[in-house]
């Protein structure tokens, strides 16, 4: 069951990463954030993930889609609010 709860926390969470991550220019801080987004996805509510990533399993964490994983991500999470 995917709760709002989850949506939101999670939402902040990558919003805020997100936000941060794409105004860097500091390549370590870059890798900290997808640790740190991996991380969270691995222990994230398995609903939420599942429909997030659509079927893909490395969704948020290959370094290659990163960017794009987070921007799709956000945007589909403002949508659930």
């Amino acid at each position: 069951m995917i709760t709002r709860d989850s949506i939101e926390t999670t939402y902040s969470f990558f919003h805020q990463k997100q936000r941060v991550y794409e105004h860097s220019t500091l390549a370590w801080q870059m890798d900290e954030i997808e640790y740190a987004i991996a991380q969270f996805a691995d222990e994230m509510n398995v609903e939420l993930y599942t429909r997030l990533a659509q079927g893909r399993a490395d969704y948020l964490r290959d370094h290659k889609h990163f960017a794009s994983d987070i921007k799709d991500a956000v945007m589909q999470l403002e949508k659930m609010l």
